[in-house]
């Protein structure tokens, strides 16, 4: 799937002829006690597939944060499958961490082994299902989008439970902060993994040095998208571990938002740093993680946005620079 149809989000119907799966091969509940397919008889059911740290996730969950309130007495139940995207997201008190943080009160079901992931043949972050009374999965949304058509299906299999004066309004969603909806006008950089199994567009001389410790130099000129190091890095699988302070990092982007997902390498620890843009602090530019000098503290392994800039868009040169040995960065994305 193409970044700008995951953003504008893909749903169709489904005839009913799909039960929902078993959450049997869950590794552990959270806000609720194991739920099975028979507990959810009778209750119309959406399942929504997250893992804490994707931006495309978090930009729906406010949506899906007001349906689960405003319909929960009406028989709605919402279970979010946390699937983890990176190795630390499978830590049951960083998903404790998230739940808390973004005010999720529905029902988990950490998904460590990708069990459940499979059980529904799912592919993306976010995917939402939409399960009838019957427990028949009659609807599909994936990725960011069709929030008011999402949530007609609600109000329509819940009326088709027996549901008596559905509210066919849409509920009030005031997204802000990190859950604000990309600005897809202006959208010109797409997420980049900063480890080296996936990472594009790499620029510091001489290429990647993997698992190995290496210093590394940011060129004198970047292209759109091309990123850098500088400093003394080890360049893992999944991430970039900075072994000795003043390590930078510098990537050239074209987009409203930029966020990156990076916490400490020894959990407990708490990291400075400061974020430059153009070569200058970012001023109106600054992120909700980031103050008007740029100034900022790493203290869990999660995304910060650091950089939100108000019109016009344009090419810009984002750097990043760490005081203290020790940060672990792992991926860009932008809105």
């Amino acid at each position: 799937m193409t970044l700008a149809a995951l953003l504008a989000g893909i749903a169709w119907a489904m005839p009913g002829k799909d039960k929902l799966p078993s959450f049997s091969g869950a590794t552990q509940w959270l806000n609720s006690k194991p739920l099975t397919t028979a507990d959810l008889r009778g209750k119309v059911v959406l399942v929504e597939f997250w893992t804490y740290t994707c931006i495309n996730w978090r930009r729906t969950l406010p949506y899906v944060r007001a349906w689960a309130e405003k319909y929960k007495d009406q028989g709605l139940v919402v279970i979010g499958v946390h699937t983890p995207e990176f190795s630390f997201e499978k830590e049951v008190d960083n998903v404790r961490w998230a739940a808390k943080d973004m005010k999720i009160g529905f029902p988990i079901a950490m998904d460590n082994n990708y069990a459940v992931w499979n059980a529904f043949r799912n592919e993306y972050w976010p995917a939402l299902y939409f399960v009838d009374a019957k427990g028949q999965i009659r609807h599909h949304q994936f990725g960011e989008g069709s929030y008011e058509q999402s949530e007609k299906v609600i109000q329509q299999l819940l009326a088709e439970a027996g549901v008596k004066g559905v509210s066919n309004e849409p509920v009030p969603v005031d997204a802000s902060g990190a859950e604000a909806a990309a600005d897809l006008s202006t959208l010109g950089s797409a997420e980049n993994f900063l480890g080296y199994e996936r990472t594009v567009d790499f620029a510091s001389p001489g290429g990647a040095k993997e698992d190995r410790r290496q210093v590394y130099t940011v060129p004198a000129r970047l292209r759109l998208n091309q990123w850098a190091l500088a400093g003394n890095w080890t360049m893992g699988r999944e991430g970039n571990v900075l072994n000795e302070g003043n390590g930078r990092l510098v990537y050239r982007f074209h987009a409203r938002d930029v966020n990156l997902i990076m916490g400490p390498a020894v959990q407990g620890t708490t990291l400075r740093y400061r974020v430059l843009i153009d070569g200058k602090a970012p001023g109106a530019a600054h992120g909700v993680d980031v103050d008007g000098e740029g100034n900022g503290t790493v203290t869990g392994q999660r995304m910060y946005q650091v950089i939100r800039q108000p019109a016009p868009i344009t090419d810009r040169e984002f750097e990043i620079e760490f005081s203290d040995p020790g940060v672990a960065v792992f991926d860009f994305t932008f809105g």
